[in-house]
């Protein structure tokens, strides 16, 4: 298999009887969730009336209790408890960092893990989350893509993380109480482990849970999903989930992109450029936001500059420029600060917003770039010690 090639894996629109026990209802789509409540005897005339009840119970009110759901008859609730079940990633650790954002590890299925961040800010609160176990594009400045790719994340086991994030911050709306607009939880980024284009389907149907007005109910101008450029995807993306859209773009030639972004081998910067220039809802209230991570004597030149506002003429965007985050053994370093103003003031100067990006949990490895869960570096750690061992 290719660095870039997808991991597929078989997800059923229409949920089946699981031959280890019930089926989990979070992560299946209204229509999903409907035709699972015909199979299971519920009459067609109810279970469009049925779905819409149990929908409110687990994504407005975050219950987990079949048996709480009291405006469904008992008979009914038991049921539904004998087929369904209702959970959501565990979370196996959560760290604070010094400037308030949190780290989770959360396991899901098979005993893997992922990383789940959450940054605080005074306008918003923005929850960072992953697609995949893994990930399959090894971006030379990325700790995640030291990881090796394991598998996709089911719908469930990505609106879930959203899920155990609101749990953590005791969002959930008490029923028949007046919903409270100001949210702890505001903005979702997939901006995770993983490519979120090589998990199309499971990641469209996550957020439109996630975008449900009779539900947790964010706007689709809150979720941004950041791409390395899986070019075949972006415009399924803007037209089947209508999300903001990120391209991790991180050069301004090709040959240094095909070593930062090994995704750029398949599709080039002038590949990825046309499709971004196609993208739907592209306007000047619902810019492109291109990611540049700063990498010492790589990147950062006046000539990456200059080179970077004339690729990008013409599309609405924004550049946001993300001073590299260091971890153990990585192969590059930080720009100067005094670098990154430089290069950030001739793209200002061309007419697009530069923001530099503040560095976050950093002191808990939580920051853009550092993410690889705990099991992985513990797999690691051990075959390094046999390794030295056999020395």
């Amino acid at each position: 298999m290719s660095d870039t090639a997808p991991i597929t894996q078989d997800v059923a629109t229409i949920p089946r009887k699981l031959p280890e026990g019930p089926v989990n209802i979070v992560g299946l789509t209204r229509p999903a969730l409907r035709a699972a409540l015909v199979a299971m005897g519920t009459p067609e005339r109810q279970a469009k009336m049925r779905a819409g009840q149990i929908w409110q119970w687990i994504y407005q009110w975050g219950v987990r209790d079949f048996a709480a759901m009291t405006n469904l008859s008992k008979a009914y609730r038991k049921e539904l408890a004998e087929h369904f079940v209702i959970e959501i990633p565990q979370m196996v650790s959560r760290q604070v960092s010094a400037d308030g954002t949190r780290k989770y590890l959360a396991r899901i299925a098979g005993g893997h893990e992922v990383e789940v961040v959450y940054i605080p800010e005074a306008d918003r609160g923005t929850l960072c989350i992953s697609s995949q176990v893994g990930c399959t594009l090894t971006c030379s400045f990325c700790h995640t893509g030291t990881q090796k790719l394991v598998r996709n994340l089911t719908a469930g086991e990505i609106v879930g993380q959203i899920m155990m994030a609101r749990d953590d911050l005791d969002e959930w709306p008490e029923r028949g109480v007046p919903r409270d607009e100001t949210r702890l939880l505001s903005n979702i980024v997939l901006m995770g482990m993983g490519e979120p284009l090589y998990n199309f389907e499971n990641v469209r149907d996550a957020m439109q849970i996630a975008m449900d007005g009779e539900g947790i109910s964010l706007s689709r101008r809150r979720i941004t999903l950041s791409t390395s450029g899986v070019v075949p995807e972006i415009a399924r993306a803007g037209a089947e989930i209508g999300c903001q859209l990120a391209v991790s773009f991180h050069a301004t030639t090709d040959e240094v992109r095909d070593r930062l972004v090994p995704i750029n081998r398949k599709w080039n910067i002038e590949t990825l450029l046309e499709a971004l220039r196609a993208y739907p809802r592209l306007s000047n209230s619902e810019r492109i936001t291109f990611e540049y991570v700063m990498l010492r004597d790589v990147n950062d030149s006046d000539a990456d500059a200059r080179r970077l506002v004339k690729l990008i003429e013409g599309i609405p965007a924004k550049i946001n420029l993300i001073p590299f985050n260091e971890w153990p053994g990585a192969p590059h370093a930080r720009s100067d600060w005094d670098r990154i103003e430089a290069f950030a003031d001739i793209v200002y100067k061309a007419g697009y917003a530069s923001p530099i990006r503040t560095p976050r949990g950093e002191d808990i490895m939580a920051a853009c770039g550092q993410l690889k869960s705990d099991t992985e570096r513990g797999r690691k750690s051990r075959r390094e010690i046999m390794a030295d061992a056999k020395l």
